[in-house]
């Protein structure tokens, strides 16, 4: 199933409507004030999550009127974050596939967390991309095979996100890798480019955190 997260970070809501349609998801999130954007745009989530501090109350109370929404509401003194507890939600509800808009912002402390907070889909097998106007990034392990047509943007970049990640080989790509383990405090997987239609990513142990950017 296809998974639609809407959380509290920044939402574009003209592209979030346009991604919408174009992706086609079974399974709609609103995540605390992410659902500004489905009452803006007069759409109704399957389900709505958080603590509700930061939602507009007027909207929360147009949505609790509609019994066809399963709510799930907590306490904002708690141990994990909104955005992780939709996710949690979207896996439990079946979702094999998560898109998570508004996960970026001005808080780098929430983007960061919701980084690492991927992790999560990525031991439950369900592939997970945090997605914005200008960037697509998912975790990454194995063997990731990229198409040129399909990808978002001109750019890719790849960061640990382990300590270290090895046996690095990437085929396909402006600057290629052969066998190379990355980790420490450098800078060498940004800003790379795929060449080929189609480009390869291979990894012997250890997650990656991919980036494809537009701008």
């Amino acid at each position: 199933m296809k998974t639609l997260i809407v959380t509290g970070g920044t939402v574009d809501s003209a592209f979030a409507a346009s991604y919408l349609r174009q992706q086609a998801f079974d399974d709609l999130i609103a995540c605390d004030r992410g659902i500004h954007f489905f009452a803006q745009k007069n759409i109704r989530p399957d389900a709505i999550i958080g603590d509700f501090d930061s939602a507009d109350q007027d909207e929360l109370s147009r949505f609790r009127g509609d019994p066809a929404i399963a709510f799930h509401t907590f306490q904002p003194e708690k141990d994990y974050a909104d955005t992780e507890l939709a996710l949690k939600l979207a896996i439990a509800r079946g979702g094999s596939e998560v898109h998570i808009l508004g996960g970026t912002g001005t808080r780098l402390d929430h983007v960061l967390g919701t980084v690492r907070m991927l992790g999560i889909a990525l031991e439950s097998n369900v592939m997970c991309y945090l997605v914005d106007v200008n960037n697509r990034l998912r975790l990454i392990r194995g063997r990731t095979v990229i198409k040129k047509a399909e990808q978002y943007g001109r750019y890719i970049s790849f960061i640990p996100l382990t300590n270290e990640v090895r046996g690095v080989t990437l085929s396909g790509f402006y600057y290629p890798l052969s066998d190379y383990t990355m980790g420490g405090f450098h800078t060498l997987g940004i800003s790379n480019e795929i060449v080929e239609e189609e480009a390869v990513v291979d990894l012997r142990d250890g997650i990656l955190i991919m980036v494809e950017a537009s701008d």
